[in-house]
């Protein structure tokens, strides 16, 4: 992608410069009261991306996907996860979707910034024996319906459309419980099968436990990997699961007028809903509510976690899309970025001029010639033949075009990389958003050329498992204790099944134990032959 004249904003977005200063003033507001509304507890988006994520782990969106299904190519896959940093052993209520939460994926199909469809899962909790058992499950779990499995979740989920009416797609469908582990689950698979299920109308949707597919190296948050990309390499989230919702629908559910020839690009985000939140007002005290609230949202990747200041960061995940273009405190960072100044400042790679409108097009407006620098008509909603131009706004949206068939080789640059099927035209499970965004800071897209002495990038390019070939694609949820990190083995390195401390790589609670046991034998042979003496 070149960049053959001087950066400028198309003419709908200058027009809607103009008010920013006021309606961003007013769209904060709005949004910073509706972040005040908590159901007792705080709300925020991504991983741990928002001050107020720590409060409630089960409204947070951790990551959306949206890419034409590489096996079924006249369907388009959109998966959502919540709840991030699952540790595999978290016994013994594990992980649940919130009951008293609305989990919804919707799609733009006209660039409003608006829900055109909106899918919306509910979940209720249901317990065989709450008075005299604590167990999440009493005995092997072959199936949904097993009596072992002491606590199940069933849904509701129910589409919205252009028109504000709604119907309802399954009732006490049922959800994929936590994988507790393999002896109490010896055949996950099995269990995630029966959890996918056929929607009317073609497609199918689950809602259960998985693997979590974002890799990357947190370690970005000192000082950039160290000052010198030394803490490179390191899968975090190896290990650890998410909850995910997936849905397949036929393409035409979700082009605009069920047109994907005339109308291929469609923009995606996630969001939750919270009921019963409480307004604390300047002197501190409740007001109720009994309102469905937005506390969670989430399109494109790491937009809130390091495009978005501090300040708005909770408020950001209160406000819908068609309001994005008014909060010019955002705008004005995704014009002028934050991370490529800390990259001259620590590497001394020279940071692009501002104003950077090759970002505005990937976060806002989607790619093409006429939106701005970037030469390329990719998955702007401004391409859909039957979008009204004067309605359409720069909006976070994760975006992308049905028209463009799945790559038979995938690239893990995604666009970059010469792969259009990849991110930022919609996301893969397998793409690597944290080179692309890293990529895309530093210029990447103005020239076509990687950034030459950020090639490597946080140096994790893969997951830690395969993803599947069909429906949701994610990986199976892990059973083994996360690593941990001690004293002279900082990387951890703790062997499935054995557990505890380790050194070296040694796990030395598992030998400790097998070790002990050793002695116990030994002990118990020499006493029985005295006894026999």
């Amino acid at each position: 992608m070149t960049s053959p004249r001087s950066p400028r904003l198309p003419a709908f977005a200058r027009r809607a410069e103009r008010p920013m200063a006021g309606l961003g003033v007013l769209a904060l507001a709005a949004a910073g009261a509706m972040a005040g509304l908590a159901p007792g507890v705080g709300s925020a988006s991504s991983h741990r991306e928002a001050p107020l994520i720590a409060g409630d782990p089960r409204a947070d969106n951790t990551d959306v996907y949206a890419f034409v299904s590489p096996d079924k190519p006249d369907t388009v896959t959109l998966v959502a996860n919540w709840i991030p940093f699952e540790e595999p052993n978290g016994g013994p209520n594990f992980y649940a979707f919130a009951d008293d939460a609305r989990y919804n994926i919707k799609i733009d199909a006209d660039g409003d910034g608006k829900a055109d469809t909106t899918y919306t899962w509910t979940f209720t909790g249901h317990y065989r024996d709450d008075a005299d058992q604590f167990l999440y499950n009493t005995g092997v779990v072959k199936s949904l319906d097993d009596p072992t499995l002491n606590y199940r979740q069933t849904y509701t989920l129910t589409e919205t459309g252009p028109d504000g009416s709604t119907k309802t797609l399954l009732k006490d469908a049922p959800a994929a419980p936590s994988n507790v582990g393999k002896a109490s689950m010896p055949d996950y698979a099995s269990l995630r099968s029966q959890a996918t299920l056929n929607l009317p109308g073609g497609g199918q949707t689950y809602a259960g436990q998985a693997d979590d597919p974002f890799f990357l190296d947190l370690r970005v948050f000192d000082l950039l990997y160290g000052g010198n990309l030394k803490e490179s390499g390191h899968d975090t989230l190896t290990g650890y699961n998410v909850n995910t919702i997936a849905i397949q629908v036929p393409k035409k559910d979700l082009a605009l007028k069920g047109d994907p020839t005339r109308n291929p690009v469609i923009g995606v985000w996630s969001t939750t809903d919270r009921k019963g939140a409480a307004v604390v007002d300047k002197g501190g005290e409740g007001k109720g509510g009994t309102d469905w609230r937005q506390v969670s949202r989430l399109g494109n990747p790491l937009v809130n976690e390091v495009v978005v200041p501090l300040k708005y960061k909770d408020a950001f995940n209160a406000l819908t899309p068609d309001k994005d273009h008014t909060v010019t405190p955002v705008v004005d960072k995704v014009k002028d970025p934050i991370v490529p100044k800390l990259v001259q400042g620590i590497y001394g790679i020279p940071a692009p001029a501002a104003p950077r409108n090759d970002l505005v097009e990937i976060f806002l407006t989607g790619l093409c010639k006429a939106c701005g620098p970037v030469q390329a008509d990719l998955n702007s909603q401004l391409l859909n033949a039957d979008v009204k131009k004067d309605a359409f706004v720069p909006s976070e949206e994760l975006r992308l075009n049905l028209g463009v068939a799945p790559a038979t080789t995938a690239n893990r640059l995604g666009v970059l990389g010469g792969d259009l099927a990849g991110f930022p035209n919609g996301r893969r499970l397998a793409d690597d958003v944290v080179d692309i965004t890293l990529q895309a800071a530093e210029g990447a897209a103005q020239t076509g050329k990687i950034v030459p002495a950020l090639a490597a990038g946080d140096g994790v390019n893969t997951n830690d498992h395969a993803f599947g070939k069909q429906f949701p694609y994610v990986a199976l949820p892990n059973t083994a204790a996360v690593n941990q990190a001690v004293s002279g083995n900082p990387d951890g390195g703790v062997a499935a099944g054995l557990g505890g401390l380790s050194l070296s790589r040694s796990p030395i609670a598992g030998y400790a134990a097998i070790g002990g046991g050793a002695l116990l034998t030994a002990a118990a042979v020499v006493a029985l032959r005295r006894r026999r003496a």
